[in-house]
């Protein structure tokens, strides 16, 4: 069965390039691309009871602007080299962005979300879009990864997955980090934080690391230690360190990193990020 992929775009030039980015990193995989576009009417609040009617004129303007977006940005695809792999799909809708989205994840059975980081109205002073942020916290359905603004078309090679190994892992659940992993030769690194410990674990984080470990064979692993550092500096560091080009994490409400609802780990990190972030969900 071909992967079905989910690439939301408000026609800015960040998730254009997230379009492209996905458009290589599955390069070699039989692909259905859906790019999503959910407009609004200006003067009606999407939560109030005030819906605007198909043929009024703002309604009719807006649907309109929002398809002639969407013509313009696949004339900048046929730009992109041709892949016989990859059908792509357009689908343009009156609603929230995360409404839509979860609209389309169960009709098409999506497999993973690709969008930017940043959109047209996310300020520069923000440190991750409010978009990709509110799919983060509120689609749980499926995986997403986030694509800084100019981030190169180059797939991943050394991934990073900090945990404090507290939580027991699922195979299922790391399924799209290692396939990742194995369709561009990747390594992941699996990196434990304890700014506070010597790196010794108890009987519960040692049978979570074993377990960890067990579903990584057959993939290039390495397993790494950093002390006396809060997690967003030792990520960082690593990251600058090992040239990583994807950070991954789980969207798990736990002591590592609290709730992304409340403490999303893009924040916790403390910048603008650099590389591509893939955010798994505890299902």
């Amino acid at each position: 069965m071909d992967k079905r992929v989910l690439l939301p775009t408000d026609y800015s030039k960040n998730a254009l390039n997230a379009i492209r980015y996905a458009f290589e990193l599955y390069k070699d995989v039989q692909c259905d691309f859906y790019l999503l576009n959910a407009f609004h009417v200006s003067g009606y609040n999407l939560d109030s009871m005030r819906v605007p009617e198909i043929g009024e004129p703002l309604y009719e303007a807006a649907k309109q602007e929002a398809e002639d977006g969407m013509a313009h940005l696949m004339e900048q695809l046929e730009i992109h080299p041709k892949n016989e792999k990859h059908t792509l799909h357009t689908i343009i809708t009156f609603n929230s962005l995360s409404e839509a989205i979860r609209n389309v994840i169960e009709k098409k059975d999506i497999n993973i979300i690709v969008m930017g980081t940043k959109g047209v109205t996310d300020a520069k002073a923000r440190v991750f879009g409010t978009n990709a942020v509110s799919v983060m916290e509120r689609i749980k359905k499926c995986p997403v990864i986030a694509v800084p603004t100019d981030y190169s078309l180059e797939p991943p090679k050394e991934m990073v997955f900090p945990t404090d190994y507290k939580t027991h892992f699922k195979k299922r659940e790391l399924d799209y980090m290692i396939e990742i992993a194995k369709l561009h030769g990747a390594k992941i690194n699996v990196l434990h934080i304890d700014r506070d410990k010597d790196g010794k674990l108890n009987r519960e984080e040692e049978e979570n690391k074993k377990l960890l470990l067990d579903i990584l064979e057959g993939t290039d692993y390495e397993t790494h230690f950093l002390s006396s550092v809060k997690v967003s500096k030792g990520i960082n560091l690593f990251v600058e360190s090992k040239d990583c080009d994807m950070i991954v994490f789980m969207n798990r409400k736990h002591l590592f990193f609290g709730s992304i609802l409340s403490n999303p780990l893009v924040k916790e990190i403390g910048y603008d990020p650099k590389v591509p972030i893939l955010e798994l969900n505890d299902n």
